[in-house]
């Protein structure tokens, strides 16, 4: 039944009547993800598989979610294991599903990705990542598996390895 034709139905003299519970009729919503839990997460998946195993396992939507360190300088778990190329965590929350970037293809060293997206996007070379990361620091992070596209970014006038947010 939608609303209208419960208003319709329900409605006598001004009253409404229901056999419907309040709590059902009420928008239920899932509490949001506390903020220390996040930025623990993130904090982790710079260096600890093992905790964001744990932390994963006890709040599975975690994967994708972004903490704030403030002036629009958002990461996300995968943001965090990419820019300092620790591939054993960036694996793991590839295999959980996390959502992917031109950031990690270049720390992965997955060349065809990476050429295809700034074929598409070229001003994408200039992005900046978490923390003010650039696409050649991700590259650099990969070492020899993404050999190739450090130098293709250099190739294209990538310079700087970091780019101040603030």
């Amino acid at each position: 039944m939608n609303r209208h034709q419960f208003i319709k139905r329900a409605t006598a003299g001004g009253i409404i009547f229901s056999t419907m519970p309040l709590a059902a009729m009420q928008k239920q919503e899932e509490p949001q993800l506390d903020k220390k839990v996040v930025q623990e997460f993130v904090g982790q998946s710079h260096r600890d598989l093992t905790r964001v195993k744990e932390l994963l396992a006890e709040y599975p939507t975690l994967l994708n979610a972004a903490h704030d360190w403030r002036y629009g300088d958002f990461e996300t778990g995968l943001g965090a294991a990419s820019h300092v190329g620790n591939i054993a965590i960036v694996e793991y929350l590839l295999e959980k599903g996390a959502q992917a970037n031109i950031f990690t293809a270049c720390v992965l060293g997955k060349t065809d990705i990476v050429k295809a997206m700034l074929t598409a996007f070229p001003s994408t070379l200039h992005a900046k990542g978490p923390h003010g990361f650039t696409l050649l620091h991700h590259a650099e992070k990969g070492g020899e598996a993404a050999f190739e596209i450090k130098d293709y970014l250099k190739s294209l006038g990538a310079s700087e390895t970091k780019v101040s947010l603030y």
